[in-house]
């Protein structure tokens, strides 16, 4: 048995259902899951690991919904940094066909790491192509040197430029083969039980480059596995032009001719849609990855995520691509999220009610998204609080900082409305991966000199 007790935090965090901060607190685990939490003279006084947190706050590690972690090798390509989504895309397609799997894993590990000493401690990833045998075979095995808790998304895209798709015939797949890959990442990795560190995710990349085929026959196989539904939707108004046109519906409308909704679907964005297609997300239980940071770069738009709250849709954050960010700091994603719900005027025919989100969104909503709401979406149970029962999932971030400097009067907020820092301590399942700033699992320098030179090579 391995035990934890983090004991004298200045404020924990505890995201439970009664959102308690508490004062002088921590928590005691074993074998990675919640046992006590509370004051520090209420828990047990000995462990296998003790940490004094004294002046740190404590949180439940952040969940991240939406990346690709791939695009870490393509960051502000000059030809990419002044297009929208589709433009972006033909610019990059061409560049991500040369990719190998050493450069998928190493990507991948590229990613986690940032996002992991942001306070990342669950990611979801979309990877949605596999030039030159790449496999996400190749992501997976960097996620077991990184230590997060992965939710691989088998991505793929079907529908090629010469059948009216988006993107060139030289990076989509058979749907046959698709299908049959699928099947076999499912069989052979997906963990459904508590404490899983590792699910398989069914994700057709988006309307514009799959078939509807594909993405009815992919819901059966989920369905049938039982596991969980992604994709983009309603990401840009070019994408919504393309939906009417050739299937005859808006991008929501086109996911419930094809059977994608359900609370084990959840989607990318979904920037462009209505108050019906809300009450649609809201009857059937469908969740939201928010990614505002990327929503601003590629001149997208923005979400209405206050009406989601509003109509209690499953929301959480996605930092997405590394190349339409440029950037896998979740934190800074949680600051992106408050910052710009505070902008959008709202939708028509949409009644914002006071008693379910108030006029502006606060720093402990945002955080909660990047807690509570990320697991929410995943559908995961057990993560995204610190309570009995739970994963002990956690980090720390000391509270001496520059940054916080006049803000101590309120450390929670503070987390959210003053630059965004890494965190100085990090536990997955009870297992510390980070100290004192420093990544355990990584040499974090050979990483960057191998990813640096993996990237000079994709674009030569």
């Amino acid at each position: 048995m391995s035990s934890l007790l983090i004991k004298n935090a200045e404020i924990l965090v505890t995201m439970d259902d009664n959102r308690r901060e508490i004062r002088n607190g921590g928590l005691y685990s074993e074998n990675g899951f919640i046992h006590n939490i509370g004051k520090s003279n209420e828990l047990p006084e000995t462990a296998d690991e003790v940490l004094d947190l004294s002046g740190y706050i404590v949180l439940p590690g952040l969940v991240n919904t939406h990346h690709h972690f791939y695009q870490t090798l393509t960051r502000a390509l000059p030809a990419a940094q002044n297009a929208n989504l589709f433009n972006w895309l033909k610019t990059l397609y061409p560049i991500w066909a040369r990719m190998k799997p050493e450069d998928v894993f190493i990507s991948a590990e590229t990613a986690m790491v940032e996002l992991a000493l942001s306070g990342c401690t669950t990611a979801s990833d979309h990877l949605y192509l596999f030039p030159n045998g790449s496999r996400l075979d190749d992501e997976i095995a960097a996620g077991k040197e990184v230590g997060i808790r992965l939710h691989a998304s088998r991505g793929s895209m079907s529908l090629g430029e010469s059948k009216g798709g988006l993107p060139p015939d030289s990076v989509v797949d058979s749907e046959e083969n698709i299908l049959r890959d699928s099947q076999r990442l499912i069989e052979t990795y997906h963990d459904p039980n508590p404490g899983s560190m590792l699910q398989i995710v069914l994700a057709p990349c988006s309307p514009f480059s799959v078939t509807g085929d594909l993405m009815r026959e992919s819901a059966k196989m989920a369905r049938h596995y039982g596991v969980h539904l992604h994709t983009h939707l309603a990401e840009t108004e070019d994408e919504q032009e393309f939906c009417l046109q050739k299937f005859g519906y808006r991008p929501v409308g086109y996911m419930q001719s094809v059977d994608w909704v359900g609370n084990d679907v959840w989607f990318a964005h979904s920037i462009y849609v209505n108050k019906n297609e809300i009450d649609v997300y809201a009857h059937e239980g469908c969740g939201v990855a928010h990614c505002p940071s990327s929503n601003m770069r590629l001149a997208s738009g923005i979400a209405p995520l206050r009406e989601y709250m509003a109509a209690g849709i499953k929301v959480g954050l996605g930092v997405d691509g590394s190349a339409s960010n440029d950037g896998s700091h979740l934190l800074a994603e949680a600051r992106q999220a408050l910052l710009l719900s505070r902008l959008r005027s709202g939708i028509e025919g949409f009644s914002l009610s006071a008693d379910k989100v108030p006029p502006l969104m606060t720093g402990r909503q945002a955080l909660e998204l990047a807690t509570r709401g990320g697991a929410s979406v995943l559908g995961r149970k057990d993560i995204g609080s610190l309570e009995p029962g739970k994963c002990a999932d956690l980090i720390a971030i000391k509270l001496d900082k520059l940054t916080y400097a006049g803000a101590l009067h309120d450390p929670v907020a503070a987390l959210v409305f003053c630059a965004p820092q890494n965190v100085d301590y990090s536990f997955v399942h009870g297992r510390m991966i980070i100290k004192n700033g420093q990544m355990l699992t990584i040499d974090t320098d050979r990483l960057i000199e191998k990813h640096n030179h993996a990237s000079l090579r994709l674009l030569q």
